[in-house]
C-alpha cells in the first residue's frame, strides 16, 4: 500500500484559456507535473488528480466550459483518482482525505498550479490535518500577482505596469518562506525525480 501521495493540484486548461497564461513562470508545468508522477509511478506511490471548479459561474472554471480538464500532455493512468474540488484547498469539499486513509498515505507531494493559492493552501491543510508534506516549487506555477485595490478586471499590461504587482518568482520566494519549517519541506525536482541507483 501506499505511503506517498502525489497531488496535482488544478493543473488544467481553465489557466491556459485565461490572458494571464502568457506571463505564467512556468508554461512547461505539464512537463514538469509529468517528472513527478513517472517517479510516483515507478516507486508504487499514490497519484492524485485535483480539478478545480466553479459551477454556474459562466468562467473558465465552469464544468460548463469545458475548460475544466487536465492540460493538455497529462493522462491518469488506470485507477488514478481525479476528484473535482470548489475550495481552494484540496481537502474540503472533496474526499480527498478518506481516500489517502484508505491507501495509508501518510506523506504527501504537492505539485500544480497555483503556487501561492490552490496549492499552498492544499499544504497548509494537510500539514495540519497531520500529513508530512513535500511542496515542489518546481513543478508549482503561478503568474505575477496584482495589487489587492487593482480592479479584478485589470488587463495583463495593467498589472505588469503597476509597481506594486508581485513578480512570480516574488509570490513563489514568499510561499516557500511561509512553507519551509512550518507546513512543508522544499524539494526539487531533481531530488524527487533522480534514479535511485542499485547496489
Amino acid at each position: 500500500m501506499s505511503r506517498t501521495a502525489l497531488l496535482v493540484v488544478d493543473v488544467q486548461e481553465s489557466f491556459r484559456v485565461r490572458p494571464s497564461w502568457q506571463v505564467v513562470n512556468h508554461p512547461d508545468i505539464a512537463d514538469r507535473v509529468n517528472r513527478l508522477v513517472a517517479a510516483a509511478r515507478a516507486t508504487g506511490d499514490l497519484v492524485v488528480w485535483v480539478l478545480h471548479t466553479e459551477p454556474g459561474t459562466g468562467t473558465p472554471f465552469d464544468p460548463a466550459s469545458g475548460h475544466v480538464r487536465l492540460i493538455e500532455g497529462l493522462e491518469p493512468a488506470e485507477g488514478e483518482p481525479v476528484i473535482a474540488k470548489t475550495a481552494h484547498n484540496a481537502f474540503t469539499t472533496t474526499n480527498l482525505q478518506q481516500l489517502l486513509t484508505q491507501h495509508g498515505v501518510t506523506e504527501i507531494v504537492v505539485s500544480g498550479i497555483r503556487t501561492e493559492q490552490c496549492c499552498e493552501t492544499t499544504t497548509r491543510v494537510a500539514s495540519d490535518l497531520g500529513y508530512d508534506v513535500v511542496f515542489v516549487t518546481e513543478a508549482c506555477a503561478t503568474m505575477p500577482l496584482p495589487h489587492w485595490t487593482l480592479p479584478a478586471d485589470a488587463t495583463v499590461e495593467e498589472i505588469l505596469a503597476d509597481p506594486r504587482t508581485l513578480s512570480a518568482e516574488a509570490v513563489t520566494e514568499r510561499t516557500e518562506y511561509a512553507l519551509a519549517g512550518r507546513f512543508a519541506t522544499i524539494r526539487t525536482l531533481d531530488e524527487l525525480t533522480a534514479v535511485p541507483v542499485s547496489s
